[in-house]
């Protein structure tokens, strides 16, 4: 079993690694709240496909944090989530994203995101200080 991270039925509760490019396990289903806060030396992450939930503070503050890929059944992004993730360059969000919460995106001033016409909720101040946002169709 690896150390570096902490599971309760599902929950990644917290990391507890040195950063740099992290796998998540398969079988985590939600990155729980504050997960990674403030990791400053998490660079990459690869979320397994049973992931469908990220939640408030999960990454936020990680701001040499460059390369995140959402897995396909991913379904919400919470308040705050990514906020601050000032290295954070491009990101695609999935269509099964229904929601994302207040100031998800707050601030990640290098990030071009993509969102599907599909998304039903966003939050106040989501994508505020983002480079680009595109709208795909569809």
């Amino acid at each position: 079993m690896n150390n570096d991270f902490e599971i309760e039925n599902g929950v990644l509760v917290k990391y507890h690694g040195e950063g740099g490019d992290v796998v998540i396990p398969e079988g985590v289903t939600r990155i729980g709240a504050y997960a990674f806060s403030v990791c400053t030396s998490l660079r990459r992450v690869v979320l397994p496909d049973s992931v469908t939930v990220i939640s408030r503070k999960a990454f936020d503050g990680c701001f040499m944090l460059t390369d995140i890929t959402l897995p396909e059944h991913i379904t919400r992004i919470e308040e705050y989530a990514f906020y601050e993730c000032s290295g954070l360059m491009h990101l695609t969000i999935p269509d099964s994203i229904v929601s994302i919460g207040e100031g998800a995106f707050l601030d990640c001033t290098s990030l071009s995101i993509t969102i599907p016409e599909t998304l039903q909720n966003i939050g106040y101040n989501a994508f505020d200080g983002c480079k680009r946002i595109i709208r795909k169709n569809a």
